[in-house]
C-alpha cells in the first residue's frame, strides 16, 4: 500500500474520528449522518446489513435500534462478532440465491430496514466498475423487496454513471420517497453516492 495513501488516510478527519469512537470503519459516519437527517432506522427496528464487513454499519445500526432491535450482517468476508446478543452475521455472497433464505431464517420478523454498502472489486475500468456496482445495487434491491415489511426502508451505495438514472427509476417503483445522497463523510473525489428509499410500497 503506498505510503502517501496511508499518510493521507491517517490525516482524514473521519478516519481519526472512527478510531476515537471505536467504529470499525470511517463509513460508519455515512450512515450516521444520513440517518440523523432522514431517520430511516429507529429504535427497535430489525435491520439487514449487506456488504457489512468489517462491521462499522452494524455498529451504527445496533446503536440506533438498541436492545429491542435486531441486526443481521452479511458479507463474503468473515465479520468479527460484536458483543451484543441481538447482532448476528453470516458469511455469504448476496448474488447466491441461498443467501436470501439464510438471511430470512435469522430474522425474528420482516425487516424494517435494509442497508447495503456492497462494492465490487474495483478494476480501474470505469464503465465496468460502474456496471458491476449497479448490478450489486440491483441485487441488494431484490433482497430488500423480499425481506422488508410494507413501509420499510432501504439505503444502498451506487456509483455515478449512465446506468444510475435507470436504477433510481427502479427504486421509485418500489418506494414512496427516493433521494440520491452524497454524505459529507463520503470523500469528495469518490464517485460513490447513496440512494435512500423510504416506505416500501
Amino acid at each position: 500500500m503506498p505510503k502517501a495513501w496511508v499518510r493521507a488516510r491517517k490525516r482524514d478527519y473521519y478516519y481519526r474520528k472512527a478510531k476515537e469512537e471505536r467504529f470499525r470503519s470511517r463509513a460508519a459516519y455515512k450512515l450516521l449522518e444520513t440517518n440523523d437527517k432522514y431517520g430511516f432506522i429507529k429504535s427497535g427496528d430489525v435491520v439487514v446489513d449487506l456488504g457489512a464487513a468489517p462491521g462499522g454499519w452494524m455498529q451504527v445500526a445496533r446503536r440506533i435500534v438498541g436492545e429491542s432491535g435486531f441486526v443481521v450482517g452479511v458479507d463474503i468476508k468473515p465479520i468479527e462478532p460484536l458483543d451484543e446478543a441481538n447482532v448476528r452475521s453470516i458469511v455469504a455472497d448476496i448474488i447466491e440465491a441461498e443467501t436470501l433464505e439464510a438471511v430470512k431464517s435469522l430474522l425474528p420478523k420482516a425487516a424494517d430496514v435494509v442497508i447495503s454498502d456492497v462494492s465490487p472489486n474495483v478494476s480501474g475500468v470505469w464503465e465496468l466498475d460502474h456496471a458491476r456496482q449497479i448490478d450489486l445495487a440491483r441485487r441488494s434491491l431484490q433482497i430488500a423487496v423480499s425481506v422488508l415489511e410494507h413501509g420499510g426502508n432501504f439505503f444502498v451505495k451506487v456509483f455515478q454513471g449512465d446506468m444510475l438514472k435507470d436504477f433510481v427509476f427502479e427504486m421509485q417503483q418500489c418506494f414512496a420517497f427516493v433521494r440520491l445522497i452524497k454524505p459529507r463523510a463520503s470523500r469528495k473525489e469518490s464517485a460513490e453516492q447513496f440512494v435512500l428509499g423510504i416506505e416500501k410500497r
